[in-house]
C-alpha cells in the first residue's frame, strides 16, 4: 500500500480551511493518499469569520457577507450542504446613503455596478453638481490610458469619472472594501476588472453595460442572488461545516499550536522535507507546507530560508479596524430605513460606515430591536482604536446621534477589534508578488495563500486556497504544472 504523503497547513482561517477541503478533493481525483494537519495558533477556527449569537441577536464580528458574483463561496456552500441557508439582502429596503457636507444623500440605484438605471435619482440625490454629473457621464468618452505603469485606484477613478464623483461616492465605496487609502491602492491588484473594461471597451460604464446585456442568466432551478449574500444563522456556520467535514475526512485540526520556526532539509534528490518547530517545543515534519497566515507572520517563518521572500512579505502593509454592534429599541428608531451609509474620507469623521444590520438581513434581531454595525479605523484613521471599549462606543454613539439623530440608549453593545487584519494592496503589489514567487520557487511544496496576496474577500480566499491545493498535489506527484506560482 502506498504510504500517505504529508501536508501541514499553517493557519486555520477561511484560507487554510478551504485549502484543506480542496486538497482532499484534488488528492482523491489524483489517487493520492494524504495525511493532512492544520495548525492554528489561536483558540478558534475561521480567522476573521466570527459569528456571535446572543439570544435572538446575531452579530458578525468580522465580515457579514460575501459577493455572489464570485462563485467560489457559493460553490463551497453547496458542497457543504449549506445552499438552502444562503440568504439575499432585503430586497424591499434597498436604499443606502452617503454622507456629503454633513448630510445624508441617497446612493442612486445601480451605482455600485456602474450601470445607473435612471438619471432622476442622481438629480434628486444632490450628491453631484450639474458639472459633476456631466463629467461623470462623460466617462464613456474618456480615452483609455496607454501607459503600462501601475495606477492608483484614486487616479483611475478621478481620471475616468471626475473629482466630484470620486470624492463623494466612489472613494468610500471602493476604498472601504480594503479599509485603505485609494491614493495608495494599486488598481491592478484591487480592481483589475476596471482596467480590463477600459482596455477592452474603452469605458468602464460601456463595458459594464455590455456585460449586463451578454451576461448569462441564472441556471434553471437556481435561486436568483443579490450582489451580497450571507448565511441564515451567520457566516460562522460556514466555518462549523468546514471543520466538521474536514474532521470526518481524517484531517487533523489542532488549535493553540503556534509555529515558531520553519526548517528545510534534503528529502530526496530535488525534493525537500519541511520541519515545523512549535512554540511548545514539539516539531512536525511534512513533504508540503502551506502558509495560510498573514504576510507578516509568513515573513518571519520564511526569512531564514529566503531573506528576499521575507523582505518582500514585510512590504505588504496591514490596516487595523474595529466593528461596534449595537441594538436599539425598534419603537424608538422608526425613522431609520435602508441598509446603512458610507462616509467619504473627505468628511473627516470617525465612522467609515454603518450598516442597519437587521434591515439588511433577515434573522438578525427580534422584531422589536434594530441592530446596527459600525466600522472604524483603517489607513489614516487608526488612532481611534487606541480608545478603550467604553470610549470607543461613546465616540460611535456620538457619530450616530450627529448623523442620524440616534440618541436612545442601546440595549446591547459589543466591540470587536481587528489588529493588522486588512492587507493593503499598494502600488507595485503584483510586481512584489512576482518577486516573492521567484524567491520561494526553489522550495517545491512550499506554498503561500491567504488574503494578503490576490483578494481579501471570502470567495477570493476560497478560490486561492483551491489554487494552493492544486499546486500541492502537483508538487507531491512530481508535476510542475503550467505557470505555477508560490503565492
Amino acid at each position: 500500500m502506498t504510504r500517505p504523503r504529508t501536508v501541514v497547513i499553517v493557519g486555520g482561517g477561511i484560507s487554510g480551511l478551504a485549502t484543506a477541503f480542496a486538497l482532499l478533493e484534488r488528492a482523491s481525483t489524483a489517487g493520492l493518499s494524504l495525511r493532512c494537519t492544520i495548525l492554528e495558533a489561536g483558540s478558534s477556527w475561521g480567522g476573521k469569520i466570527v459569528t456571535h449569537r446572543i439570544g435572538d441577536i446575531v452579530t458578525e464580528a468580522g465580515p457579514d457577507s460575501f459577493l455572489s458574483q464570485k462563485p467560489a463561496a457559493l460553490d463551497l456552500c453547496t458542497k457543504l450542504g449549506l445552499a438552502d441557508q444562503v440568504i439575499n439582502t432585503n430586497e424591499t429596503v434597498k436604499k443606502a446613503c452617503v454622507l456629503y457636507n454633513g448630510r445624508m444623500h441617497d446612493l442612486p440605484e445601480g451605482l455600485l455596478s456602474f450601470v445607473p438605471r435612471q438619471l432622476k435619482p442622481f438629480l434628486r440625490s444632490g450628491l453631484l453638481t450639474w458639472t459633476g454629473l456631466v463629467r461623470m457621464g462623460l466617462e464613456i468618452a474618456v480615452p483609455p490610458d496607454p501607459s503600462t505603469e501601475d495606477e492608483s485606484l484614486a487616479g483611475f477613478l478621478r481620471r475616468r469619472f471626475g473629482t466630484q464623483a470620486y470624492e463623494r461616492v466612489l472613494e468610500p465605496l471602493m476604498a472601504g472594501i480594503y479599509a485603505g487609502d485609494a491614493e495608495q491602492m494599486s488598481l491592478r491588484a484591487t480592481f483589475p476588472r476596471f482596467l480590463e473594461l477600459e482596455q477592452q471597451h474603452g469605458s468602464v460604464v460601456r463595458g459594464m453595460m455590455e456585460a449586463k446585456k451578454t451576461g448569462s442568466t441564472a441556471l434553471s432551478g437556481q435561486p436568483r442572488r443579490t450582489m451580497f449574500v450571507s448565511l441564515k444563522h451567520g457566516l460562522g456556520d460556514l466555518v462549523t461545516a468546514l471543520t466538521q467535514r474536514l474532521t470526518e475526512q481524517g484531517v487533523e485540526l489542532q488549535l493553540g499550536k503556534r509555529v515558531e520556526a520553519l526548517r528545510v532539509r534534503s528529502h530526496e534528490l530535488g525534493r525537500w522535507m519541511y520541519d515545523l518547530i512549535l512554540q511548545d517545543g514539539s516539531a512536525l515534519s511534512a513533504e508540503s507546507v502551506v502558509l495560510a497566515t498573514p504576510a507578516y507572520v509568513s515573513a518571519d517563518l520564511l526569512r531564514p530560508l529566503s531573506p528576499i521572500a521575507g523582505g518582500v512579505l514585510d512590504l505588504i502593509p496591514y490596516a487595523s479596524t474595529a466593528t461596534i454592534a449595537m441594538a436599539f429599541p425598534r419603537a424608538m428608531m422608526s425613522e431609520i430605513e435602508g441598509f446603512g451609509f458610507i462616509v467619504p474620507r473627505a468628511e473627516e469623521r470617525d465612522l467609515i460606515a454603518a450598516t442597519w444590520t437587521s434591515l439588511k438581513w433577515p434573522h438578525r434581531a427580534p422584531a422589536d430591536q434594530l441592530l446596527v454595525r459600525c466600522y472604524v479605523g483603517g489607513v489614516g484613521r487608526e488612532e481611534i482604536l487606541q480608545l478603550d471599549d467604553a470610549a470607543l462606543t461613546a465616540k460611535v454613539r456620538a457619530e450616530l446621534a450627529a448623523l442620524c439623530g440616534v440618541s436612545v440608549e442601546p440595549t446591547y453593545t459589543e466591540v470587536n477589534r481587528w489588529w493588522k487584519a486588512m492587507p493593503q494592496y499598494t502600488l507595485g503589489h503584483l510586481d512584489r508578488l512576482a518577486q516573492l514567487d521567484a524567491a520561494v520557487s526553489r522550495y517545491p511544496g512550499l506554498i503561500l495563500t491567504g488574503a494578503g496576496y490576490r483578494g481579501v474577500g471570502i470567495p477570493d480566499c476560497i478560490r486561492d486556497g483551491a489554487i494552493a491545493a492544486e499546486r500541492v498535489v502537483q508538487d507531491l506527484i512530481g508535476g510542475t504544472g503550467s505557470g505555477r506560482r508560490s503565492v
